[in-house]
C-alpha cells in the first residue's frame, strides 16, 4: 500500500508545472544571454591565405663542368682494400697494438648520426608548431573592444565592410588596417575589452581559427555579412531599441604565420593600442585569414553595460 501511494505521489511530482523562475529545463548557460544573441551583428573576412601555395625559395641547378682530373702517384707498399681505390691508400689510427680504426668511416658515421639527430629535432618542432629559433608557425588573435556607440561609427563599419576585398590576401590586410583606423580615432571611446592569443603549428591554425570565428557569428543575428567574395543582407530585421544603450562590440580575429608582436596584459587602453597594431602589422605575405565583426549593426540599436558583462564576462575594464 505504502508503495503504491509513493508511486502515485511520483507521478504526479513528474508531471506537475514547473514553477516560474526555474532553470532546470531549457537551463541557460552561465555567461550567455540568449536575448542577447537575438541583437544584430556584422561580419566580413575570408581565409584565402589557408589556400594560397607556398612560396619556396628555387635554387637555380648548375651543372658544372668537369674539373681536369690529374695523375696522382701511386704510393708503393700499401695492400689493397675491397671498396678503396687501389691508389689511395686507407687512413688508419691506431691507439694501441692490434687495433685500428678507418679514419674515413668514422667521419662518415658520424655524419650520419648527426643528419639524424637534425631531422628528429626538426620532426618534434614540427609537432609542437614551433620554427626555427622558438617562433610558432602561426599566430590567431582575437581582439573585443567595446566603445561608446556612434552612428558614425557603426555606419563606417558598414562601408569598409562593404568595400572590402575578401577573396585576396592582400584584401584581407587592409581589412584589418582599415578597421584598425577607425577604432584608433575612436580611442576616447574605449571602455572594455579583452585580448587572446593561440600559437601553433599551420595544421590546425585554420581550425583555431574557424572555431573562433564561430563562436563570436553566434553571438548575434548576422544582418549583414561579407565573407570571402559572398554578400548577404537579412532583410525584415526589427531593431530592439535599449533605453540605456550606449555601446557598440567590435571584434577583430587574425590568423598569421609567424608570431604576433607582443602585447603587455592586462588590457589596458595602451595595450589595447598595442594590440591593435599588431593585428595591424600582419602584412599580404604572412595574412592567413581575417574577420572583422561588429554588433549591433541595425540602425537604432545599441548594447548596455549589462549585456556586455553577461554576454562577454571576460571583458576587462580599459
Amino acid at each position: 500500500m505504502r508503495v503504491a501511494v509513493f508511486g502515485i505521489l511520483l507521478l504526479l511530482w513528474i508531471f506537475s508545472p514547473m514553477p516560474e523562475g526555474s532553470t532546470l529545463a531549457g537551463a541557460e548557460l552561465p555567461g550567455w544571454n540568449s536575448a542577447l544573441a537575438q541583437r544584430s551583428g556584422g561580419g566580413f573576412g575570408g581565409r584565402g591565405g589557408f589556400s594560397r601555395p607556398r612560396s619556396v625559395t628555387s635554387v637555380p641547378r648548375v651543372n658544372p663542368s668537369p674539373s681536369p682530373s690529374l695523375p696522382l702517384p701511386t704510393p708503393r707498399g700499401y695492400p689493397t682494400f675491397p671498396g678503396y681505390p687501389a691508389t689511395r691508400p686507407p687512413v688508419f689510427i691506431s691507439p694501441g697494438t692490434g687495433f685500428g680504426f678507418d679514419l674515413i668511416a668514422i667521419v662518415f658515421i658520424g655524419g650520419i648520426i648527426l643528419v639524424s639527430f637534425s631531422m628528429i629535432r626538426g620532426l618534434q618542432r614540427a609537432g609542437t608548431g614551433i620554427g626555427v629559433g622558438g617562433e610558432p608557425e602561426s599566430t590567431v588573435a582575437r581582439l573585443r573592444l567595446a566603445t561608446v556607440f556612434t552612428p558614425e561609427l557603426q555606419a563606417n563599419l558598414r562601408y569598409v565592410a562593404q568595400a572590402a576585398d575578401t577573396e585576396s590576401v592582400r584584401g584581407l590586410a587592409d581589412l584589418m588596417d582599415n578597421t584598425a583606423v577607425l577604432l584608433l580615432r575612436d580611442q576616447a571611446g574605449w571602455r572594455f575589452g579583452m585580448y587572446e592569443v593561440w600559437a601553433g603549428s599551420l595544421q590546425k591554425a585554420e581550425g583555431q581559427f574557424d572555431a573562433w570565428m564561430t563562436e563570436t557569428r553566434s553571438e548575434f543575428v548576422e544582418t549583414y555579412q561579407h565573407f570571402e567574395g559572398r554578400e548577404v543582407v537579412q532583410a525584415g530585421y526589427t531593431p530592439r531599441a535599449e533605453p540605456d544603450g550606449r555601446y557598440i562590440l567590435v571584434t577583430l580575429l587574425l590568423a598569421a604565420s609567424g608570431e604576433l608582436p607582443k602585447v603587455s596584459t592586462p588590457l589596458r587602453t595602451s595595450s589595447a593600442r598595442q594590440a591593435l597594431l599588431a593585428l595591424a602589422s600582419s602584412s599580404p605575405v604572412t595574412t592567413l585569414a581575417a574577420y572583422i565583426a561588429w554588433t549591433p549593426e541595425a540602425s537604432g540599436e545599441a548594447l548596455t553595460e549589462q549585456d556586455l558583462l553577461v554576454g562577454w564576462p571576460q571583458l576587462e575594464l580599459l
